[in-house]
């Protein structure tokens, strides 16, 4: 009989606390530097404190991927709880975490951990998760994991209206070349991670604009695809996420739809006001 799996994943993932307290979901804390301090994402500041304190503050905080150490501590605490373990994780053209998760794995070299490329990041990435998470609960093994994992990543996406591209600017996970789509007055630039990068799709005039737009890109890359799962995202603008998240629903008529935030360190980067769909579809 297969050990059951345990999945690992990183602070990124906007994944609500009930679906990780359900399944076994371990969620490995990025890293958040602000003003002298090194801040765990999600433990050591919350999300409303966030953007509290990035409203009172002079200076931006920047962020580093999870550690080297973090991984290898949780590998060990699963696996002596006799777990297999799959980890899931941020794009690696976003971020080192899956180069720190190697790392940990090369500690721990008979171990059974396996290491998946999400290529993406939040609720897009959330949704691989959860469908792994559901095989797992049912008895699928590390291999039957990892394989579903890996079929997953082309049936998700995630598109997101930022208010200005000056944060994801400073924190260089936008190229300088697309500054310009944020730079007129009120335009709001959409943007949506395509093969692991965050790319400008295009510019549009005023907020609502933006909404209605972000739904009919979302539209587009579902198709005809069913079932269809949806997820409203938010960086402090839960009332423009909610509405955003019923004008999908209303328009895809999703299965299953998932309202959260997404973490400081998605924050600090996006910036405030941010909000977005993900989706999961065909799968």
């Amino acid at each position: 009989m297969a050990a059951p799996v345990a999945i690992v994943t990183d602070s990124t993932c906007s994944i609500p606390k009930e679906y990780l307290e359900k399944y076994k979901i371990c969620v490995i804390p990025q890293i958040l530097i602000w003003e002298g301090e090194t801040l765990l994402d999600g433990i050591d500041i919350q999300v409303t404190d966030f953007y509290n304190r990035l409203a009172q503050s002079n200076s931006n905080p920047t962020t580093s991927q999870a550690t080297i150490a973090s991984f290898k501590k949780v590998f060990d605490e699963v696996l002596e709880e006799g777990y297999d373990i799959l980890a899931i994780l941020i794009s690696q053209k976003l971020s080192g975490t899956i180069e720190s998760a190697n790392q940990a794995k090369v500690l721990l070299p008979d171990a059974p951990i396996e290491i998946v490329d999400s290529n993406s990041i939040s609720m897009a990435m959330g949704f691989q998760i959860l469908s792994v998470a559901y095989a797992a609960s049912e008895g699928a093994s590390l291999s039957e994991c990892k394989l579903l994992a890996e079929k997953a990543i082309p049936h998700t996406g995630v598109a997101i209206a930022v208010d200005t591209l000056e944060y994801l600017h400073r924190g260089g996970r936008i190229g300088g070349g697309a500054r310009f789509l944020g730079t007129a007055l009120n335009i709001k630039p959409i943007l949506e991670v395509v093969d692991g990068r965050v790319e400008p799709v295009e510019r549009v005039r005023t907020r609502k604009k933006s909404l209605s737009r972000l739904v009919d890109l979302i539209a587009e890359r579902v198709g005809d695809r069913k079932p269809v799962r949806l997820a409203g995202l938010h960086a402090n603008a839960p009332e423009d996420a909610r509405g955003l998240l019923e004008m999908a629903v209303g328009r895809l008529d999703s299965v299953e739809q998932v309202f959260t935030e997404v973490s400081p360190v998605v924050g600090a980067h996006a910036g405030p006001g941010t909000v977005g769909l993900a989706y999961m579809a065909g799968i």
